[in-house]
């Protein structure tokens, strides 16, 4: 497990639109050198790599995924897809996406149009909508997030 703090490269705070415009390249940028880091160490193995992130973190790393042939799996804690990525997006790996149906900040119409995609490229996936859940998970939506997201990956990395 790696984990990426994508926000030091711009040494941003607190983000808005219109610094999620102006800095996604280059948190792309940050994300990418870090898998590029990670795939070469000695104990890992450059075949079996995913990637999860939580909100804008979820973002990122399908927008990754999207461009980078070695991402094998991401797990999306109520994020999406950029709808630009439909542009650039060249393949995308199997995709775990979790979100809460009362998401005010990011809202699950965004799930279910990653889900559209998805389907419409024949991209295997799994979904769950937890109902009544914001952005952000705590309780037994919490526990079952977690149980969900390590079957998925053992599911799609291990041998």
């Amino acid at each position: 497990v790696y984990v990426l703090h994508y926000f030091d490269r711009t040494g941003t705070v607190e983000v808005n639109r219109e610094i999620i415009f102006r800095h996604f390249p280059i948190w792309m940028k940050r994300l990418w050198d870090s898998v590029s880091f990670v795939s070469r160490q000695p104990h890992v193995d450059p075949e079996r790599i995913g990637l999860l992130g939580f909100s804008l973190g979820a973002y990122l790393a399908l927008s990754n995924a999207a461009i980078d042939a070695r991402i094998r799996v991401v797990v999306d804690f109520f994020g999406g897809l950029p709808k630009e990525m439909k542009f650039f997006m060249r393949r995308l790996c199997p995709v775990l996406i979790l979100h809460g149906e009362a998401d005010k900040m990011v809202p699950v119409e965004e799930a279910y149009h990653l889900q559209k995609v998805l389907e419409k490229k024949g991209i295997a996936y799994e979904m769950q909508i937890y109902p009544g859940a914001g952005h952000g998970f705590s309780g037994e939506i919490s526990r079952d997030a977690g149980l969900r997201t390590l079957s998925f990956l053992k599911k799609y990395l291990s041998d």
